[in-house]
């Protein structure tokens, strides 16, 4: 390890489009910052073959196409793309403070301002078969990906709000929507079941789960399985809409910065200043409302914005 340890004006963690975002608006600002992109460059959205409700897509894009565009602009302004995961952060306390960052658990680099957008992950049910149509029909988004199924049949997986409000958001769109509860209740606010129970071409199976994803590069249905009387049966459907969470990526700030008991960086108020001066928290990591690559990226924006004010005030 080198005796002189690299000082940076504006680090990024993550290169979602919440990073890149940040990037651009810190190299405009001449922050020079220096973006490490953690194990999957380009976050959640290269897992997505179609992207088509980004702004300035008319005719949509591709997900990785969509994160080399914003990596292209990042570094066309001067931001410094490197490829490497953070490990460990010993972030000061106070105003000013010097920022020490380890990466890949051996080079150590000082930052007097940190973005951080390591996003969240979707969970997923852990199937070969789930694993192997993630883009061809397996989706954690129904906002997102939901327009390609209209007039379809598909199914959602999952018994709390958020399955409840992907599958009545679908129910408007697609011909019918199945949601697969694994118990033989739904965790649904009793307003979001309400809503469930009065919307005509959506149906509840209890005590059923996902045995397997059919199809081979497109999804073509589900096997499904009761799990009290053991019986399976075949649900033709184009698309499987897994609805079970996402886990914000922050295992690396526990006990180091202010989060939620599920896990996700806190705020504070409409900005994306965390609990220590000089660290900014963007995207996903602090969002579990909205979740969208256009969300994230106008809180990217605003954390580059904070760190530019917040060193504009130490002057």
């Amino acid at each position: 390890m080198s005796d002189t340890i690299e000082r940076i004006k504006c680090l990024i963690i993550g290169s979602g489009p919440a990073g890149y975002t940040a990037a651009i608006y810190a190299s405009r600002a001449d922050l020079k910052p220096v973006m490490y992109t953690g194990m999957q460059m380009g976050g959640q959205l290269t897992t997505t073959t179609e992207v088509d409700n980004f702004p300035g897509y008319p005719k949509g894009t591709d997900g990785n196409a969509m994160m080399e565009d914003l990596k292209n602009q990042a570094e066309r302004f001067g931001t410094e793309v490197r490829f490497g995961l953070v490990t460990k952060v010993d972030f000061s306390n106070k105003a000013g403070g010097i920022h020490k960052i380890t990466i890949d658990e051996s080079k150590i680099v000082e930052a007097e301002t940190v973005i951080i957008s390591t996003g969240a992950t979707a969970k997923y049910l852990g199937l070969e078969s789930e694993q192997r149509l993630i883009g061809g029909g397996v989706s954690a988004c129904a906002t997102c990906d939901g327009f390609f199924y209209k007039g379809q049949d598909v199914i959602v997986v999952g018994a709390g709000d958020t399955a409840a409000e992907e599958a009545t958001y679908l129910a408007n769109i697609c011909k019918k929507v199945t949601i697969l509860v694994r118990k033989d209740y739904m965790r649904a606010s009793k307003a979001m079941q309400k809503r469930v129970e009065n919307t005509p071409n959506l149906e509840v199976k209890f005590n059923t789960e996902i045995d397997e994803v059919l199809g081979d590069n497109v999804v073509t249905g589900v096997r499904a399985i009761n799990n009290k009387t053991q019986e399976k049966e075949v649900i033709d459907v184009t698309g499987v809409f897994i609805a079970i969470g996402h886990k914000p990526n922050t295992e690396i700030f526990k006990e180091v910065l202010d989060m939620d008991e599920v896990g996700y960086l806190i705020t504070k108020g409409k900005s994306t200043k965390t609990n220590l001066p000089g660290v900014f928290a963007a995207g996903d990591v602090q969002d579990k409302e909205y979740r969208q690559a256009v969300t994230a990226a106008g809180t990217g924006c605003m954390a580059a914005l904070d760190a530019e004010r917040y060193l504009g005030s130490l002057v």
